[in-house]
């Protein structure tokens, strides 16, 4: 599987609020092309809000969001991010119970008017490529925890995009099979190029990516680079 580039990310003045409550207050962010960065924080304190609003599942109330230079909530463009920008993965894999580990990665090529056989391809490449090519035609409920966040992940991989965002993808796994799916997501964001943010509270997160971004109460109250993206 290959993909292009990783798109670049701005978020520019960004407000958001649910009932009257403040989720996020004036964010600015700036993620380049094929960087990784962790976005951490204490419950509520606006992480998978900003996840949301950059990958177009929520819209802001202020600021905007722009991909590649391009204003997302623009219909084109939103439409266009969706189906071949963005890929999602989360904490709660939200596979679909009654279909297979391939047929699940295959969902999203549907709307997108890929042809079955090409469908299948994909997918079973993705299998193959996450060490899953024996568990094609098993269902979740005959899958593990890990296995399972692996069928995500390659959902989420199925139309090559150029952004990958991660709401606390290990948040339900234990401690090995977190570590195996980090590596596995690291390991396919150095081979393809692709942009990444991770919303997570696990430190090993926040060790392998480039930068680490830290909210509070809807702002952004710290940014720094990794240790090992310091140490070069």
């Amino acid at each position: 599987m290959s993909s292009p580039a990783g798109a670049e990310v701005r978020v520019e003045g960004v407000a958001k609020s649910f009932s009257g409550v403040a989720a996020l207050r004036d964010v600015s962010l700036r993620v380049d092309a094929g960087q990784a960065v962790a976005i951490t924080g204490r419950s509520g304190s606006g992480k998978s809000t900003l996840l949301a609003l950059i990958g177009g599942l929520e819209q802001p109330d202020r600021g905007q969001v722009l991909i590649d230079g391009r204003a997302l909530w623009r219909q084109t463009a939103l439409a266009t991010a969706r189906r071949e920008v963005v890929g999602f993965v989360f904490q709660r894999h939200l596979l679909l119970e009654a279909l297979s580990a391939r047929a699940n990665i295959e969902v999203p090529l549907i709307g997108a008017g890929v042809h079955r056989a090409e469908r299948r391809r994909r997918a079973l490449e993705l299998l193959e490529e996450v060490g899953l090519a024996d568990r094609a035609e098993h269902l979740p409920s005959e899958l593990s925890g890990g296995e399972r966040q692996r069928v995500a992940v390659a959902r989420a991989l199925v139309n090559n995009p150029r952004l990958l965002l991660a709401d606390e993808p290990t948040g339900a796994l234990d401690s090995l099979t977190s570590e195996r799916v980090l590596d596995l997501l690291f390991r396919l964001r150095d081979q393809h190029g692709t942009t990444m943010i991770v919303v997570s509270y696990d430190a090993a997160v926040g060790a392998r990516a480039d930068r680490t971004v830290t909210l509070l109460d809807g702002t952004l109250a710290s940014e720094e680079p990794s240790k090992v993206a310091a140490q070069q």
